[in-house]
């Protein structure tokens, strides 16, 4: 950000609301608010304390079928409510969109930049999807994928008696923060004045090396033992790139 008259950098100040002067980076600290003016200081420890262990796998939970899945999981959506009397026109809008099965394309301009969006419904809230432009999605022509003819039978055979094991029910609950509830922990510790206790961190380090992905799917058969429950709990863990949907 530019001075427009002189075309000069604008230097912002950090500046403390008591004392109302500029305070150095060295004398800044990150804190949690508990309650209105009251603050758990956290320090760079407890930040690492708090961290799971980094991985360049991705550990498979279980499967589910994509309809299963509320798009609002998908970043980043936003509730659209209706401006003061426009509530009718609102309703007809969201019916229209409900009877017809079909999604709205849309333009919305958010910081100053003009982004994609798609328009549906869910329940009584119409939902406004951000999505990428046609030039944004990377071309997969770019990448080297291998060809279904170099999969054998039995290795497909293995492969599907995995998935179909951690078949399972979308439940988004089942899914939670760990980082998250770690540094949660700690800030409560610390305004008890105690240490933090039952961190979780059942991220087994990975090495970076090209794994096996038969001896896995056989590790994982042989811990699932035939059943769903268990092998919901973990799953197998491959390398992977990109998301579920189109990459960016």
């Amino acid at each position: 950000m530019l001075h427009r008259a002189d075309k000069s950098p604008v230097q912002f100040q950090r500046v403390c609301a008591r004392e109302g002067k500029p305070v150095a980076w060295e004398e800044l600290v990150k804190g949690y608010e508990y309650e209105k003016g009251r603050f758990v200081i956290l320090t760079k420890e407890d930040f690492q304390t708090a961290a799971l262990e980094k991985s360049r796998t991705v550990d498979i939970r279980s499967f589910v079928k994509g309809d299963e899945i509320d798009d609002r999981f998908f970043e980043t959506s936003y509730y659209l409510t209706p401006a003061k009397g426009g509530e009718r026109a609102y309703a007809l809008l969201r019916e229209a969109i409900r009877e017809t099965g079909l999604v709205g394309i849309a333009t919305i301009v958010l910081r100053d930049a003009q982004h994609l969006a798609a328009l549906e419904v869910n329940g009584k809230a119409m939902v406004l999807t951000m999505m990428r432009y046609a030039e944004e999605l990377v071309d997969t022509g770019e990448y080297n994928f291998p060809e279904a003819k170099d999969v054998r039978k039995p290795e497909l055979q293995m492969a599907r008696t995995l998935v179909e094991n951690l078949a399972d029910k979308w439940d988004p609950s089942q899914y939670t923060d760990r980082y998250r509830e770690n540094l949660m922990k700690i800030i409560k510790a610390k305004m008890k004045g105690t240490e933090p206790r039952g961190l979780k961190s059942d991220v087994e380090p990975q090495s970076a090396e090209v794994v096996d992905l038969m001896e896995r799917l056989r590790q994982s058969l042989q811990g699932a033992g035939g059943t769903k429950k268990t092998a919901g709990k973990r799953g197998s863990k491959t390398q992977a790139r990109g998301k579920k949907r189109k990459a960016a």
